[in-house]
């Protein structure tokens, strides 16, 4: 009797080792593959992500504080350690290295959370395991994701965080006390990830409190449930709720807190000079009209499935076959929810939906724009959120699967058809997104053609200057520069040299002293026009030596200041 029971216990720990090694094998050679076509550093936030992991320690004023507010500081945390050689931080390779990580985590967190969620016994049953190799696939398989997790942008490593969330939730709803600590633990890093993680973090504390209240008073009446649900964890250990609620809450109020010591706003990333909303009132300013959604939750909840759809497939017919599956894979689980318990760990699956309001309110309120090819604008930008629902598109076609393979209604030969016509789907959508570009790709590559040309110029142009003079220069536009240049960033003097707890101003700040006498402090002065190195030097009468013109940037000069 024991030999069959290993045998069954080494299966599950056989395919997480095989997927374990094809998610790796995936995630390097597309990393190599983009590395090499000079496509990991095209996204203007990646580099903006690697140079505040580095300037941590490479600046004239290192230090913590230099992590900034408006972006969350884990991924830059993360970072930091493999962007100590130069050469790590100069090819942007090691900016890649936490989202190489993390995508191969989420794959297999995917894959255990449909296999647990929807196995009948303490073992995964053969139509489970099958499921979860299907979501497994469809997630990992997804050229966007692939893209994206070989680069420095954040999506994949909070894809981990959130996937894993989900996963120790359904473990916790199905009687594991202790997955509830681990639930909270990564909830605390997704909420250091991402802002998503906040909205997330409020929801799932909620579902916790509520279904332990209700469980708890359950007891206490004495019903049959609540005699049941006495004899779980969640009732015999409350301090496990309070311990979860605790970490989960941490996060967030540490952010609050940093922000408000440093900066005397609690909310600087949300309402200070850089936060989205600041950036588009900037742009209506300019006269150009509000983004698509804004104040609309209907509507930005519309562009934000357009983008996710977007993200699935190139064709508009194929990415309604996706919706439609999703929908029957809902019905599904409804007419297969015949007890309590599967009742509750198949609810755990709708966590995956929060992304859904999330983006409809950060749309509609928050200052965040989604356009979509398809739809006015017709232009690209931040379609790489719809990659966030990815999780939940690939565990409903897996219920899909799972359904028709535990159907009986219906003979081997039709059960076989069903799901080759789901796979079917799949290579034929994955197929077309290649074919046409993954979507993020070429978002990045149309928005940042002309940004990327002008670094280079300058790249080209700062490794001719002296290898110890230095530059005053602002780095929140035209980082990418140095990078590219391979110029430490200690031989600058930008933004991020001033004491931020300073308010208003900080007149005694090296930033503010050199942008008053430029000539004290920097050989060179480098200035995009209309930024505030420009604004500070243009009536100053400095010797330009070289200007340099992109169309579609700001033109560049370089000025010697001493």
């Amino acid at each position: 009797m024991r030999k069959p029971e290993n045998a069954a216990a080494s299966s599950p720990d056989s395919d997480v080792n095989l997927l374990i090694f094809l998610a790796t094998c995936v995630s390097v050679f597309s990393f190599l593959f983009f590395f090499r076509s000079g496509e990991i550093l095209l996204y203007g936030d990646a580099i903006a992500h690697i140079n505040i992991a580095r300037r941590v320690f490479d600046s004239k004023t290192p230090g913590l504080l230099q992590l900034g507010t408006v972006w969350l500081p884990l991924p830059h945390l993360l970072m930091i350690p493999f962007l100590i050689l130069n050469r790590m931080w100069q090819s942007g390779a090691g900016g890649s290295i936490p989202s190489m990580a993390a995508y191969v985590f989420s794959v297999i967190g995917i894959f255990r959370l449909v296999r647990g969620v929807l196995s009948r016994s303490p073992m995964p049953d053969a139509s489970a395991r099958i499921a979860a190799w299907t979501a497994a696939i469809i997630f990992a398989a997804n050229p966007n994701l692939i893209y994206m997790q070989a680069t420095a942008m954040g999506e994949s490593l909070y894809l981990g965080f959130f996937i894993w969330v989900v996963v120790y939730f359904a473990e916790y709803i199905r009687g594991g006390t202790k997955a509830l600590t681990k639930c909270g633990f990564c909830l605390a890093a997704a909420s250091l990830t991402r802002y998503d993680g906040w909205f997330l973090a409020a929801a799932m504390v909620g579902v916790v409190l509520l279904e332990y209240g209700l469980a708890h008073r359950a007891a206490v009446r004495g019903t049959p449930q609540g005699a049941s649900e006495a004899r779980s964890n969640r009732v015999s250990a409350p301090a496990a709720v309070i311990k979860f609620v605790l970490i989960a809450v941490t996060a967030p109020a540490l952010w609050l807190a940093y922000n408000g010591i440093v900066y005397r706003n609690p909310l600087e990333f949300e309402n200070g000079p850089y936060s989205a909303k600041a950036i588009e009132r900037k742009t209506q300013s300019a006269g150009n009209p509000g983004h698509p959604g804004s104040g609309h939750p209907f509507v930005a909840g519309l562009y934000f499935l357009k983008a996710a759809e977007s993200n699935l497939a190139q064709n508009q017919w194929l990415q309604r076959v996706w919706l439609l599956l999703a929908l029957i894979a809902a019905a599904g689980l409804i007419l297969y929810g015949t007890s309590a318990s599967a009742a509750r760990a198949w609810l755990s699956l709708l966590f995956l939906l929060v992304p859904v309001p999330f983006y409809a309110l950060s749309i509609a309120y928050g200052g965040v724009p989604i356009f979509v090819p398809a739809w006015w604008p017709f232009s690209h930008y931040n379609v790489r959120y719809g990659l966030h629902l990815l999780p939940a598109f690939a565990v409903a076609l897996a219920v899909v699967v799972w359904i028709v393979v535990r159907s009986h209604a219906w003979n081997r030969h039709l059960r076989v058809g069903c799901i080759v016509g789901v796979f079917a789907l799949l290579v034929a959508s994955y197929a077309s997104v290649w074919h046409a570009t993954p979507i993020c790709l070429k978002e990045a590559q149309m928005n940042m053609r002309t940004r990327t040309q002008l670094e280079l110029e300058l790249a080209r142009l700062l490794q001719t200057l002296p290898p110890n003079s230095t530059i005053l220069m602002y780095l929140g536009d035209h980082v990418g520069a140095l990078e590219r240049a391979g110029i430490p960033l200690k031989r600058t003097i930008n933004e991020g040299n001033h004491r931020v707890w300073k308010q208003p101003t900080d007149p005694q700040g090296l930033w503010e002293r050199a942008l008053a006498h430029p000539a004290q402090y920097s050989d060179y002065v480098l200035a995009f026009e209309g930024d505030p190195v420009w604004r500070a030097v243009h009536n100053q009468h400095l010797r330009a030596l070289v200007e340099i013109h992109v169309s579609g940037q700001a033109p560049a000069i370089l000025y010697q200041a001493r």
